[in-house]
């Protein structure tokens, strides 16, 4: 887990490109709700920055994008974890004894 100084940074940093590209304070708040970790706030901070959208549809497609990225990534990390629990049971002795370790 990050510090809790790296959410306090991106959330300023989002509010900041937020009202740089003239949108209001309340959809900084939005998208941080949204958005949920400080990597993904930073990234919707430097998309805003950058493309500067002409429209709300626009960020809300990047909100969707971002999301869907952030998920893609959760579910692959929790797949890898448990694959390598299944490993590790596959090469221990626990699995010729019926999964019961002798007291």
């Amino acid at each position: 887990m990050r510090d809790p100084l790296d959410w306090t940074k991106a959330r300023r940093k989002l509010s900041l490109a937020s009202a740089e590209a003239g949108y209001p304070e309340e959809l900084a708040e939005m998208l941080a709700k949204h958005l949920r970790n400080p990597r993904a706030m930073e990234r919707m901070a430097a998309y805003l920055s950058g493309v500067r959208p002409k429209s709300m549809e626009m960020i809300a497609d990047e909100l969707v994008a971002i999301t869907s990225d952030a998920e893609t990534w959760r579910k692959k990390k929790e797949s890898r974890e448990a694959q390598a629990g299944y490993s590790a049971w596959l090469s221990s002795d626990l699995r010729y004894r019926g999964g019961e370790e002798d007291e």
